[in-house]
């Protein structure tokens, strides 16, 4: 594994262990030119997962990026690091349970959703904003609408005035 730090490939493994939910392995290493401590996780991959973008093009799917995506929807909400983690690999066991080599955007955005909206729904709200491009109040009502369970024709209650 090469240091962060340094580049150096000459790193020793110091402590092993099994996260929180089993679903991979934590690495803890160092770096014997330079002496960085740093961590690494192995997780299995069932499959090489090649995504289809709206455009047509085909990239790797990147597990990191996800991760990423699914931080920024939940940041600053009262929500746990673990959990987080718990979800992306959910996220990404339910893609390679297609049993498909290859998967569109769409399908990733609408499975992130899924599960994002069990786990809170403002990172929901968050990630549909993006995800589905909104552009102006009323999309929000929408996506507003679907969490409390009415009709997305039904318009929302307005919020009393503060004094």
């Amino acid at each position: 594994m090469r240091c962060p730090s340094c580049a150096s490939l000459d790193t020793q493994v110091k402590d092993s262990r099994p996260t929180e939910d089993s679903s991979a392995i934590r690495r803890r290493r160092l770096c014997l030119a330079c002496g960085t401590r740093f961590t690494t996780f192995e997780r299995v991959q069932l499959r090489e997962l090649v995504v289809i973008k709206r455009n047509g093009r085909r990239v790797p799917f990147d597990r990191d990026k996800l991760a990423r995506s699914v931080e920024i929807a939940v940041r600053k909400r009262n929500v746990a690091p673990e959990l987080v983690e718990q979800t992306v690999s959910k996220i990404v066991r339910d893609l390679e349970n297609l049993g498909e080599n290859e998967v569109t955007s769409e399908t990733i955005g609408e499975t992130v959703m899924a599960h994002l909206r069990e786990l809170d729904d403002v990172a929901y709200v968050r990630f549909a904003s993006v995800y589905r491009n909104f552009r102006e109040a009323k999309d929000f009502e929408a996506v507003l609408g679907e969490l409390a369970g009415e009709e997305d024709d039904k318009p929302l209650a307005p919020l009393p005035m503060r004094k």
